[in-house]
């Protein structure tokens, strides 16, 4: 698989992570949302900069592991709440991310 289409998906995964811990924040007044959701977008930024300068296999081995635990976190709250936003779509992408990763490693 091409890398660059792993390096958009991260990218696009960041925003969504970024944005998401931001709308927490707003709706619930979560602190916990905002720092997890900022904390795991600057985690994924900083694995798109370790794909494009030094280490293409490193970088996505690095947001493979955080779209796992991003899947672990998600996915049992999908499937209690019943609802597809937030954790549905959050569910949904990190298996694109999961998917995207395994192919380009």
């Amino acid at each position: 698989m091409n890398p660059r289409i792993g390096l958009v998906v991260l990218g696009v995964y960041a925003v969504l992570l970024i944005i998401g811990g931001v709308m927490g924040f707003v709706k619930a007044k979560s602190r916990a949302s905002l720092i997890a959701g900022v904390v795991s977008g600057l985690i994924t930024i900083g694995a798109i900069v370790i794909s494009r300068t030094s280490n293409e296999d490193g970088g996505f081995g690095i947001a493979l592991v955080l779209a796992i635990l991003m899947f672990l976190f998600f996915a049992p709250r999908a499937m209690t709440a019943r609802k597809f936003m937030p954790a549905g779509l959050m569910t949904l992408a990190s298996l694109v991310v999961i998917a995207v990763m395994v192919c380009s490693i």
